[in-house]
């Protein structure tokens, strides 16, 4: 019955992420805001904002090492699992050096967790403000500079005021109800069969929480626009990180678990060097990237639970 529970709600905050993609892109369309401005700044937020409830629902009923574990597990899904199986409809063949800039970005946010979780500093109040700050700047950056190569959205529907608004709120209301029925469900499934919540976190939750993603990607696949999934995957990693963990210490101080630190953070940074040499060396995500990256990730998901 969990599991069904599981899908019900996987369900619910996967529609209600895409109402408000929809919404947002809709609203931005008409006041006129860049298509580049959409895809790093709307997009990219908007992807994330299943890790943000399901991570601040965590948060509150007391289970860190869910959240935390949701956000690693995310951003690996993204890299390897949702961008492998994006370029296997339409490979990338000419990567240019803004899109390298942003995932050198990527990399230097996973060796900083590795740092915080060598040394057990704790994400606490401050520290989510710097967070919060540096994503601001980031973006701010990003956008300036045009650093994002993001392809043109003419063919995405443009709604009227009323019924942009409408899917922006009826996809919150979906999000957090389906974020609340997910995570009691993983965490009952969690306790049943003995698994680690944080492992449960890096693997089912994160890949329900990073479905989002695989819209957009296969979306943007579909329609040759791969450039723009390139750009919403790696902006969501930056998003997930600063943004979410950021607002998560206003709930609470917590620190990186034990079982997140010795295995799933390394295993980030492993694969966040992967596709930057792919990217850096090869300039391009071609099928190979996109057969390696898929048998990795499976690879990852088994000896999870071996």
């Amino acid at each position: 019955m969990e599991y069904f529970f599981l899908l019900i709600g996987l369900i619910l905050f996967s529609f209600g992420a895409e109402g408000i993609i929809r919404g947002s892109v809709s609203l931005a369309k008409k006041f006129r805001v860049s298509l580049f401005a959409i895809g790093i700044v709307v997009i990219s937020a908007g992807t994330s904002l299943p890790e943000l409830a399901n991570c601040l629902i965590a948060i509150e009923n007391g289970y860190t090492d869910l959240a935390v574990g949701t956000i690693v597990g995310s951003n690996i899904a993204n890299i390897i699992l949702i961008m492998g199986m994006t370029v296997l409809f339409c490979p990338i063949l000419a990567i240019n050096n803004n899109q390298i800039n942003q995932i050198g970005i990527n990399l230097i946010i996973a060796l900083t967790l590795i740092l915080f979780a060598y040394f057990s500093f704790e994400f606490n109040y401050y520290v989510g403000i710097s967070f919060l700050l540096l994503l601001v700047l980031i973006m701010f950056y990003q956008i300036k500079a045009g650093s994002l190569g993001i392809s043109d959205l003419n063919d995405l529907k443009e709604y009227s005021l009323f019924f942009s608004s409408l899917f922006i709120l009826v996809g919150l209301i979906f999000l957090m109800i389906g974020s609340q029925i997910f995570i009691s469900s993983a965490v009952k499934i969690a306790e049943n069969i003995g698994v680690p919540k944080s492992v449960i976190g890096v693997s089912l939750v994160a890949f329900g929480t990073s479905l989002p993603e695989l819209i957009v990607g296969v979306y943007s696949a579909m329609r040759k626009k791969v450039e723009f999934a390139l750009g919403n995957i790696l902006g969501s990693n930056i998003y997930n990180v600063l943004g979410i963990l950021g607002i998560s210490t206003f709930l609470e101080s917590f620190k990186i678990p034990d079982i997140v630190a010795n295995y799933d953070l390394f295993f980030m940074t492993f694969v966040t060097i992967f596709i930057f040499l792919f990217m850096f060396l090869l300039k391009k995500l071609n099928r190979l990237y996109g057969i390696i990256s898929l048998s990795i990730y499976l690879t990852y998901i088994i000896s999870m639970y071996l």
